[in-house]
């Protein structure tokens, strides 16, 4: 009599489910495999949230994360509006809201993060915004209309994206930054200062060291904040972008290893030898110690990494991070591991285009530039190959990376 086929359940239907979904498929073709969402609709990609749609250039369904044919495609079962409210390990099954169990061999969390909310701005208040989903987008982009004024809390990525979707369509913009200058989490003070520049060109004003003091809806439907300095400002409407936390309440309830995080091994197992998880709500062995990260190409490599492993695979997880940010005509991006006490060399390029790299010994560890999009390629594959660089080869506009691949 032939057993059962193994039935892998993953929740979470953001790039790292996704493509641990597709990935236990492949890894195990005669497997069921079941991909639980909580939105009403395939999974997308969530980077042109605050960008292209935002402006109304495209649409989220636009760029389904398994392609134009979902992932029914792919042979995964999608279930939509699927609330996972408990993990029964001893069972091994999942329940959900209303009761339903779904039965697991292996389980795979890639339950993403969830925006960090601010007291005085709380979420579903007249006014405030906070962008995670497709949903958060569509609301916000019907009050981004001409003449408006939004006050944007916080000065990082998704921040001076909204505020360039803004400019975009014709808001005023008013970004408040706690620190002393943007970005300040993921490029060094010159390159902020050239973002700087660019939002200051559009007419967008941001106010650095400055903290949120409290909030407060107005009768005319506005919104009145409160600056430490006080200095009181009123919009019409506020997108708050002061970071994120992971979602790992569900991992934490099933009594899995949490710290910020669900913690994993570096086949992405969890304290559980049946339950996988990946993405930003992962706290993983990096070249460091334990790290969690919050980007896309993240997302889906430890996905893959994830849904191979339930399926029976056994590989290891081993990161390049990266990102990258749209604004006006800058693209933001930035690959490897910043190590402290590396040495920090700037390639001059004119215009809009910088360049920078951290060499850590022989070796490049960090690279992060504006609008140099193949170098940032060649640097990827310096870092993850590990080709010994020359310090002053990197520091010359003349000497290409793709020659310094060649050399190894």
């Amino acid at each position: 009599m032939d057993s059962p086929p193994l039935h892998i359940i993953v929740v979470g239907g953001g790039p790292a489910g996704t493509y641990a979904a597709i990935a236990a498929k492949k890894q195990r073709p005669e497997a069921m495999v079941t991909l639980l969402s909580e939105e009403p609709c395939e999974p997308y990609e969530k980077p042109p949230l605050s960008k292209a749609v935002l402006v109304g250039k495209a649409h989220p369904l636009d760029a389904q994360i398994a392609g134009p044919d979902g992932v029914g495609r792919h042979a995964v079962v999608l279930e939509c509006r699927s609330h996972c409210e408990a993990i029964d390990r001893a069972g091994r099954a999942v329940v959900l809201r209303g009761g339903r169990r779904l039965s697991y061999d292996t389980l795979v969390l890639a339950t993403g993060a969830e925006a960090r909310e601010l007291p005085h701005l709380p979420i579903g208040a007249p006014g405030v915004h906070y962008l995670r989903t497709e949903a958060d987008a569509h609301r916000l982009k019907a009050e981004l209309t001409p003449g408006r004024h939004l006050i944007i809390v916080g000065g990082g990525l998704i921040g001076l994206e909204v505020a360039a979707s803004a400019s975009e369509v014709g808001v005023r913009a008013t970004v408040l930054e706690v620190e002393q200058r943007v970005l300040a989490r993921v490029c060094d003070e010159e390159t902020g200062a050239m973002v700087h520049a660019a939002h200051e060109r559009h007419g967008v004003e941001i106010r650095l060291g400055t903290k949120l003091q409290r909030a407060a809806p107005r009768p005319d439907g506005r919104v009145s904040v409160l600056t430490d300095a006080g200095d009181e400002i009123v919009a019409d409407l506020v997108v708050v972008g002061v970071g994120s936390r992971p979602n790992d309440r569900l991992a934490a309830a099933a009594g899995l290893a949490v710290n910020d995080g669900v913690v994993v091994d570096e086949q992405c197992r969890s304290s559980d030898p049946s339950i996988f998880a990946a993405g930003d709500v992962v706290r993983f062995p990096g070249p460091h110690g334990l790290v969690r990260l919050e980007n896309w190409r993240h997302a889906l490599d430890q996905g893959t990494i994830a849904g191979k492993n339930a399926a029976g695979a056994t590989e290891i997880y081993a990161a390049v991070p990266s990102f990258w940010s749209e604004q006006y005509d800058l693209y933001i991006q930035g690959v490897g591991w910043p190590v402290a006490g590396s040495t920090r060399i700037r390639r001059p390029l004119p215009g809009t285009a910088a360049l920078q790299f951290d060499v850590n010994g022989n070796n490049l560890v960090y690279a992060m530039g504006i609008n140099v999009q193949r170098d940032l390629s060649m640097a990827r594959r310096l870092i993850e190959r590990r080709i010994p660089v020359d310090p002053a080869a990197l520091a010359d506009p003349s000497k290409p990376l793709a020659a310094m691949l060649k050399t190894k």
